[in-house]
């Protein structure tokens, strides 16, 4: 279907989205705060910050309590899974950065075995710590970084990939699909030889408060916040609502729709019986309870998000 085709159908589209009066779960776990705690204190020991966030969402979610910690060490911006971003935001992107004062910044993409971007890496953070006299090392050229960001960014696979690139060695942190994984800060992990370089791990962490309803989904919609403290059936709304804003149509080609829609129940309900998502229920009726098949909507929703942190729905930017 041409995409003149589809723009028409978008006409009507909801302009914003309702919230119903939902407040956006406030994630903050007690590992969370404990790990925050210990990151602060790790601080004298650390020559540079790296901050890993989404690049899907570059400014949303960025934890304002990490501000402290950025102020008073040298500091990198990796925005990683750039594979599934929108790359014709990345200039927009880097152009509000620079007028918030951010200005070493690194696009990464961990997953790829050999990521020209990760070669950056050390030799950028190296140049930023010797170009600051206070945190200049003389003779002694071991570093220590630490790697910090919210839940379910890619921090510990950007770690094995540094390590992969440098060292040529295998994973040495672990890596999950949802966010959590990480519970503690780690001891050190040698990334690099020649210099030596060690970084430690952090637990994602939000802020304890997420103000903004708008912000909170976006975070829901990467996977930071755990699907069922939102609800799959509103992400997948969201992420509906999102994906005919921005006239990203690939969702009607990937499960058979003949054209566009606003409509959340529709769209689930075709997921369902194309993807064979169904379930028996009882129902009453007026000869008696008999059990009959229904659409999986929970399960549909579940696989309509999942496509689309797989990037199977396009590349898309949030912010």
């Amino acid at each position: 279907m041409k995409l003149c085709c589809l723009l028409l159908k978008a006409v009507g589209f909801r302009e914003a989205f309702d919230f119903g009066g939902r407040e956006v779960a406030h994630w903050f776990p007690g590992h969370m705060a404990k790990g925050l705690k210990q990151m602060r204190a790790s601080l004298k020991k650390i020559d540079c910050v790296i901050e890993v966030h989404d690049a899907r969402i570059p400014f949303s979610g960025r934890n304002p309590g990490f501000q402290d910690t950025l102020d008073i060490r040298p500091h990198l911006l990796v925005l990683n899974k750039m594979d599934l971003a929108d790359p014709s935001r990345k200039q927009n992107t880097l152009k509000q950065m620079a007028k918030d004062g951010v200005k070493n910044i690194v696009f990464t993409d961990c997953f790829i075995q050999r990521d020209d971007s990760m070669k950056k890496i050390i030799p950028l953070v190296t140049d930023l710590i010797e170009s600051q006299p206070r945190f200049h090392r003389g003779e002694d050229k071991n570093y220590c970084l630490m790697v910090i960001g919210v839940p379910n960014v890619g921090k510990s696979s950007f770690i094995n990939a540094l390590r992969r690139t440098n060292m040529k060695k295998g994973k040495a942190s672990r890596v999950g699909g949802e966010p959590g994984i990480t519970r503690a800060v780690l001891t050190k992990i040698q990334v690099c030889e020649r210099p030596v370089v060690h970084l430690l791990d952090t637990p994602g962490v939000l802020p304890p408060r997420i103000e903004s309803l708008e912000t909170g989904m976006k975070l829901a919609l990467c996977g930071t916040i755990l699907d069922h403290l939102v609800g799959e059936d509103v992400i997948a709304d969201y992420l509906l609502f999102t994906l005919n804003r921005l006239e990203k149509f690939s969702y009607v080609e990937r499960y058979g729709l003949d054209e566009p829609s606003d409509d959340i129940q529709y769209v689930l309900k075709h997921i369902a019986v194309k993807l064979g998502k169904t379930q028996r229920v009882k129902a009453i009726t007026g000869v008696g309870n008999i059990t009959i098949t229904v659409p999986n909507y929970t399960a549909a929703a579940y696989d309509f998000i999942r496509m689309f942190r797989k990037g199977e729905l396009g590349k898309v930017t949030l912010d």
